[in-house]
């Protein structure tokens, strides 16, 4: 069954400093919280989210998800050396009613430090960052947009992914997102995630190694997805350029091509 509307927000964790290997990691990088509301034909609504929580909220977070019958998919990290820790849950809820899923999430929310998310009616003017964007693009052959802090791009999966019998939204759920922080001197630091079968793993997990960016895990976000979808979360400091050409090989092992914009990170 297609999605017909789909509604995403996003909850930055501006509460936490977190640092990892030596960069302070700003919360578009790699410290937030998003959910996603997907409606069907059937009036049912499908809830997918990624929360971002301190290792010392994560037992209350999962017990609010439970009790309010919102399903853990995965609980894993996207950083290696961090503190403080942090563990990010992904969520599936499936129900008639949006409210009641919503609530649901805002009890977990509210276990963690988590700040209120921002009006989606609020606009802010681009940053300028000091990254060469241009060269960037070049080298993962596709526009990237600024997004808080850090330069993103993404690329979707070309086939279609279904949830059970529900089918998600072009670029919902299984993309490759990879995000740059500048930290002076041309150089970024970079998390990414890649969305990939089980056939490409080997082969985006070897281009990794050959480009130097370090492996931070492979892991599922789903539990009854098809195809099944596995996801390499990465990392790397250094010239941005220089890691732009190294991840774009390791694209180039999955069948992937640009999204057009800065959505993803499911």
């Amino acid at each position: 069954m297609l999605g017909r509307l789909i509604y995403r927000t996003a909850f930055p964790r501006t509460d936490l400093r977190v640092v990892s290997h030596g960069v302070t990691v700003s919360p578009e990088l790699a410290v937030g919280s998003h959910v996603s509301f997907i409606r069907y034909a059937d009036n049912t609504i499908l809830s997918m989210g990624e929360l971002a929580v301190a290792e010392t909220e994560l037992h209350r977070v999962t017990g609010a998800l439970q009790s309010h019958g919102i399903e853990q998919t995965a609980i894993h990290n996207h950083l290696l050396a961090h503190t403080p820790r942090i563990v990010w849950i992904h969520t599936h809820g499936h129900g008639p009613d949006a409210l009641t899923l919503a609530r649901g999430l805002r009890a977990a929310f509210d276990c963690t430090g988590t700040p209120p998310a921002k009006s989606s009616t609020t606009s802010t003017p681009a940053k300028k960052l000091k990254l060469d964007t241009a060269g960037i693009d070049a080298a993962l052959g596709t526009a990237g947009t600024v997004y808080g802090n850090v330069y993103k791009s993404v690329f979707r999966r070309r086939e279609t992914i279904t949830d059970g019998s529900y089918v998600l939204p072009i670029g919902s759920g299984a993309t490759t997102a990879l995000s740059f922080q500048p930290v002076g001197g041309g150089c970024a630091a970079v998390s990414g995630d890649f969305a990939v079968l089980a056939g490409e793993a080997q082969d985006v997990l070897a281009a990794l190694q050959r480009g130097g960016i370090e492996i931070v895990e492979l892991h599922n976000h789903g539990l009854v997805d098809t195809p099944r979808m596995f996801f390499i979360h990465v990392w790397a400091v250094g010239n941005a350029v220089k890691i732009a050409r190294a991840l774009r090989r390791a694209v180039a092992a999955t069948n992937a091509t640009p999204a057009g914009g800065a959505e993803g990170g499911e």
